[in-house]
């Protein structure tokens, strides 16, 4: 893997953790709260995720990675995060359907980079 890819992977990474918190964070400890501090809050940390998920994708586009690519492995990316989010953080049990939706992201990643 090239140095461009690494850096644009290591970034969408970096970016999709702000993400998955700014999207689910707010579900396990502002459910009792009026929903404009959820929304607010999760505004707050999606400024941070993209402050990294724009330089990602730029870097990325202008290295030849086109914009189906850079969305499947935003996708992958998502998919490696949240397991561990709703697992860990949130405590909801594994769901062998995670293993289904991973080998259709495979299969995916297989498609969009096949020349």
């Amino acid at each position: 893997m090239n140095a461009v890819l690494l850096k644009t992977i290591g970034l969408l990474l970096v970016s999709n953790i702000f993400m998955t918190f700014a999207w689910y964070g707010h579900l396990k400890h502002l459910g009792n709260k009026p929903v404009i501090i959820a929304v607010l809050l999760s505004w707050g940390i999606a400024f941070f995720e993209y402050l990294v998920q724009v330089p990602a994708n730029r870097i990325g586009y202008a290295a030849e990675i086109n914009v189906g690519q850079l969305k499947i492995i935003q996708e992958v990316i998502t998919l490696s995060v949240f397991l561990p989010f709703s697992l860990f953080y949130m405590k909801e049990g594994f769901r062998f359907n995670y293993v289904w939706a991973a080998l259709c992201m495979v299969g995916a990643v297989y498609f969009i980079f096949k020349k």
